[in-house]
């Protein structure tokens, strides 16, 4: 696992699936210039579920203006979109 940097956050995404629900998500990180290091999805029954691990570090953005545009674009597609430092979501989940 590569080292946490305070520019790296971890975007979880978790709703009924539906298209176009990677591209919204990808689309918002993507005009805002952050650069996604890596993604993993699955769908089971009709669940979605996704976590991207990104980069920040050349988004104008704050992390609290990305916060809520993920949220609102998760709203408009019916899904729950929650964005996490790294370092934070680290600190939370470690053994």
């Amino acid at each position: 696992m590569a080292e946490a940097t305070p520019n790296r956050i971890v975007i979880t995404v978790l709703g009924k699936n539906r298209p176009g629900i990677v591209a919204a998500v990808s689309r918002v990180l993507g005009e805002e210039g952050i650069d996604i290091r890596d993604i993993t999805q699955s769908i089971i029954e009709d669940i979605f579920t996704m976590t991207m691990i990104a980069d920040m570090a050349a988004s104008t953005s704050t992390f609290a203006e990305l916060q809520e545009r993920l949220a609102a674009t998760g709203k408009e597609i019916g899904v729950d979109v929650q964005v996490q430092r790294e370092d934070v979501f680290n600190f939370m989940y470690r053994l």
